[in-house]
């Protein structure tokens, strides 16, 4: 499954079909997108999805060792749209998504602040 939205969905337990929150999720996801472009993964212009129609090979291009964004796009979202009301899994969640930060960050390794203020 490469649609951005049908697999997001697909791990909310939410059927491709069933397109009642699409507008939700996509807001969600189009957020995290915004917050994984500003360490560094994917496009440096930025990317938005609209529909199911976006796949993750449109907006992850070139980049074959990121598996962990559909991770982490799924928690970021999950915690969003349908928190759990187990606060102990919260925390669960808040300790992965941590972890996938700071892995995805030094695989992306985006320039440090001088370096882009640099002329």
């Amino acid at each position: 499954m490469d649609s951005i939205l049908n697999s997001i969905k697909k791990l909310l337990g939410i059927t491709a079909e069933y397109t009642q929150f699409d507008t939700d999720i996509t807001i969600h996801i189009n957020t995290i997108i915004s917050i994984l472009s500003q360490i560094g993964v994917g496009p440096t212009t930025g990317f938005v999805i609209t529909s199911a129609t976006d796949k993750w090979s449109d907006w992850l291009t070139t980049s074959t060792d990121l598996e962990s964004v559909k991770t982490y796009i799924y928690l970021r979202v999950r915690l969003l749209f349908d928190p759990p009301t187990n606060s102990a899994v919260t925390k669960s969640y808040e300790q992965i998504i941590r972890e996938l930060e700071c892995r995805l960050l030094t695989t992306t390794d985006p320039p440090l602040i001088e370096e882009v203020l640099e002329p």
